[in-house]
């Protein structure tokens, strides 16, 4: 008697598994092609690989002139990795030289010496910011590089030709290395020979030991060799390097701190005995003596500023 109930039981489960696994295959199914075709509508508007890497290409630098000096500033600030705007340049200039000229007045008086110190100061602190994102884009892409090398090695050891390999590295490093990886694979791509490719990648990042790999590659299209070989033992070289550096930098650290030290001593002492005791200067700011004496402590303090940086920093 149970066995006969038990078979209703199994038809009625099996039927109700197939009527869920149909449902599910249906939805599944419209949810897919619901997928793609979102997908081919954002395809449509959205830019092409070579329209974002032509629209890069013309966001970086200000400047197109063949002049030495112009060409310079623009590799420089192209180095800088921004999109940069002359309107909003300018206009941000002149903002920092309006504010300067409120803090220049206070202690100058308004006038035309204020005027100029505003503009000047307001210039170096817009070629002070861009070099502080230049060298900090730059040391993100030597800690890159190494790994860079080795993505072009393993990609040339199984066949594959260097502008793929490039396009390759484009494709799987981030920033700053695949921008301008895709760069060079475009302008490959578009018929630029290799060579002048990557020299124009030394151009656009200005890394020094990317140079290495500049001259590795135009030596080995030149004379031949086991490119994928000589890659790997740059790459070791530079992780050796990048190891060096950083213990130079651990040793020498005293020698900074010091540096820092001492250089900031002077103007804390001053100003710590003009908050103690206002009128403590007072008797002597007048004395002729007074300026020839700072004049001394400037320059002094300059050039052992100057001995001490020589001294834990240098190239190797």
């Amino acid at each position: 008697m149970n066995e006969i109930w038990l078979i209703p039981a199994l038809v009625f489960v099996a039927v109700l598994l197939a009527v869920e696994a149909l449902s599910w295959l249906l939805t599944h199914s419209r949810r897919t092609r619901t997928s793609i075709d979102r997908r081919l509508e954002e395809s449509k508007t959205r830019p092409s690989r070579a329209e974002e890497i032509n629209a890069l290409r013309g966001e970086r630098g200000l400047l197109d002139s063949d002049y030495p000096m112009f060409r310079s500033l623009n590799e420089f600030l192209a180095q800088t990795g921004l999109k940069l705007d002359r309107k909003l340049l300018l206009i941000a200039i002149g903002a920092a030289s309006a504010a300067l000229f409120f803090v220049w007045s206070l202690v100058l008086g308004r006038g035309l010496a204020a005027l100029l110190l505003a503009v000047l100061s307001a210039l170096f602190l817009t070629f002070l910011f861009l070099r502080i994102v230049r060298e900090r884009r730059l040391a993100r892409f030597a800690d890159l590089l190494p790994d860079t090398i080795d993505v072009i090695v393993r990609a040339v050891r199984v066949g594959y030709p260097l502008p793929v390999a490039l396009g390759l590295v484009a494709r799987e490093m981030p920033e700053p290395v695949g921008s301008e990886f895709a760069m060079t694979a475009d302008e490959i791509s578009f018929g630029q020979d290799i060579r002048t490719a990557i020299d124009n990648l030394f151009r656009r990042v200005g890394q020094e030991d990317l140079l290495f790999l500049v001259l590795a590659i135009k030596v080995q299209s030149q004379t031949g060799g086991n490119l994928a070989d000589i890659l790997s033992r740059l790459s070791r070289l530079l992780r050796n390097r990048t190891k060096l550096a950083l213990k130079i930098r651990a040793l020498s650290a005293d020698g900074r701190i010091s540096a820092l030290v001492l250089s900031v001593m002077p103007f804390i002492l001053f100003g710590g005995i003009c908050l103690i005791s206002p009128g403590y200067f007072g008797e002597i700011k007048d004395h002729p003596l007074v300026g020839p004496a700072l004049i001394y402590g400037a320059l002094s303090l300059a050039v052992g500023n100057l001995i001490m940086y020589r001294m834990v920093n240098f190239k190797f």
